[in-house]
């Protein structure tokens, strides 16, 4: 973590990008680091706690859902309180409020106060997330801003692995997931203490009204005496932007109902492509494709990490040389590929997705209700999970057809403390270590495509394509599809798999993907090197709701710096 800092602190003095600029950007960023923690976190905690709390596949999709809950709910209020009371402010509520609720979690094991906890954690992660991609893109010199929005992305992914290396450390420890949850509270009170001594946003500032602030903002920012200049351009750029409601949204006026679709259906495809699910249920999907115990698939699971970090710093650090649609366009096209691989993988492996939730689940309720173990001896508990086993197979393997009878017999057998003859000679079906890790290649493929596309120009495009005015409210609601959406394929993954197969989900996600490739090259523009004012000017113009193929055959000569030339006329002067 230090090595990356070091790194990409060299890398923004080199770029021009200003040391106040860049530790500004980086302890925002935090909220990234917290948020991707969180998110990866429940991957390997959900094995901890499944069968501590004895949950059914259900209970678990509702566990992993209840931080969407939040979440969806904070998007739904939080653009309010971003454009009300500041960005720097937005965060600071957020990092408290991620602090109480892993709180909550520590003295308790109920499965009510774990949904209370998670809860409360989602609330600060979404309030966070869109707080910090609008503070950081606002602070942000036009020409660096790409490289510090996506350092938030970069936090999220670090995040991640930071969080499947927890589940890895834990996975054996007694009650570890109390330990998971437990290491983001000193982190989360740090930034909360560190965002009070930054600035405000500049152009929070002007729409308060505050131009002798902003303007000392800015020269603080840009190290330089003078910022004047870049005050007035702000100035001109919110003048009217200020008087924009939350209705104007949805109205033709300035495009603002085209860039408001833009900017769901992007969000709509960074959850229907699939990639939430992977790392909510990262060490389950690797348990079903022969990663078998806890230890292993968390471990696997770690290297999903690694490569989402790895993938994620070229993007950030390119992005704007190369653009942001170029990457969307490479990331989506790589998806399809992996997606494809990995359904015709999983369709030669005879393991159906929620046999694993199951299968825990049946033993847990002989090994963690009271009166269950007594007259059981070692032989007897392996018989039974044996008979467990060919049950499993019996429901889920079409192939095989044993006989019912005979099992429900071999379970009496064991839970009497006697001996089955047949059940002894029961063993799980072996996946091909070929498949396994074929199946495994495809996965880490898909996350890196994913993390250098989606995952971080997508929020780099939000929070450039709206007016300063509104832009909180409009990344709320942008932000509450994403958490709306992603609470939707969450709380139903399991029983979609359940009915029609791993593979089919894979191949489903193969067409959104492919969907995704159309729509990014025919609908979103290319804005590196602009900025905030010269992209809202342009996308403000009638002709990009007439031929949106515009955005892509004349990027180069509309959407262009303005430096040294006059400011041309739109539809907002």
């Amino acid at each position: 973590m230090v090595l990356i800092f070091r790194f990409f602190f060299s890398f923004s003095l080199i770029s021009g990008c200003g040391t106040f600029t860049f530790l500004s950007s980086a302890i925002a960023a935090i909220s990234g680091l917290l948020m991707g923690y969180e998110l990866g976190l429940i991957s390997g905690a959900l094995l901890q706690m499944s069968s501590i709390l004895v949950l059914s596949c259900k209970e678990q999709e509702i566990v992993v859902s209840s931080l969407l809950f939040g979440a969806l709910f904070a998007s739904l209020t939080g653009g309010f309180l971003i454009d009300r009371f500041g960005r720097r402010f937005a965060i600071i509520i957020a990092s408290s409020l991620l602090v109480l609720g892993s709180l909550i979690l520590l003295p308790y094991e109920s499965y009510g106060m774990l949904i209370v906890g998670r809860i409360a954690i989602g609330i600060s992660i979404s309030l966070s997330s869109i707080a910090t991609c609008v503070y950081i893109a606002e602070i942000a010199p036009q020409h660096r801003r790409g490289f510090l929005v996506s350092l938030n992305e970069l936090m999220i992914v670090i995040g991640i692995l930071f969080a499947y290396i927890s589940n890895y450390a834990f996975a054996s420890v007694s009650h570890g997931w109390k330990y998971m949850f437990g290491l983001v509270i000193p982190l989360g009170a740090l930034q909360a203490i560190a965002m009070y001594f930054l600035p405000p946003s500049p152009r929070f500032l002007v729409m308060k009204n505050n131009d002798e602030a902003a303007r000392k903002v800015l020269e603080r920012l840009r190290e330089t005496s003078d910022a004047t200049k870049e005050l007035t351009v702000i100035k001109s750029s919110l003048k009217d932007e200020h008087q924009y409601s939350f209705l104007d949204l949805f109205h033709s006026k300035n495009n603002m109902r085209a860039r408001m679709l833009v900017g769901l259906t992007l969000v709509f495809f960074v959850q229907t492509t699939g990639q939430p699910n992977i790392l909510f249920y990262a060490s389950t999907v690797l348990k079903s494709v022969g990663f078998q115990s806890n230890e292993a698939a968390s471990l696997a699971s770690t290297g999903v990490g690694v490569v989402k970090v790895v993938s994620t710093v070229p993007a950030t650090v390119f992005v704007d040389q190369v653009g942001s649609k170029t990457f969307l366009c490479i990331g989506s096209s790589v998806m399809a590929v992996s997606l494809v691989t990995m359904g015709l993988v999983n369709r030669n492996i005879h393991v159906n997705f929620t046999n694993v939730c199951k299968s825990q689940s049946l033993e847990d309720s002989f090994l963690h209700r009271p009166g269950n173990l007594s007259g059981l001896t070692n032989d007897s508990l392996k018989d039974l999970f044996a008979s467990m086993a060919s049950q499993e197979r019996i429901s889920f393997n079409t192939q095989r057809k044993p006989d019912i009878a005979g099992t429900g017999e071999q379970n009496r057998t064991a839970l009497a403390g006697g001996k089955s003859t047949t059940g002894s000679h029961t063993e799980s079906e072996e996946v091909p270590v070929v498949l396994k890790w074929l199946s495994l290649a495809s996965l880490l493929a898909y996350v890196a495509a994913f993390s250098i596309g989606l995952g971080p120009m997508s929020w780099l495009v939000l929070s450039e394509i709206f007016p300063g005015g509104i832009r909180g409210r409009a990344m709320a609601l942008t932000s509450s599809m994403n958490w709306g959406i992603n609470l939707l394929i969450s709380l139903t993954f399991l029983t979609v798999t359940d009915l029609i197969g791993l593979s089919w989900v894979c191949f489903i996600y193969t067409i959104m993907s492919l969907a995704s490739l159309a729509f990014v090259i025919v609908f979103i523009p290319e804005t590196k090197g602009c900025s905030l004012e010269q992209i809202s000017m342009e996308l403000a113009k009638q002709k990009y709701v007439k031929t949106p193929l515009c955005w892509v055959s004349q990027r180069r000569e509309k959407l262009v710096p303005s430096q040294g030339r006059p400011r041309q006329p739109s539809l907002m002067d």
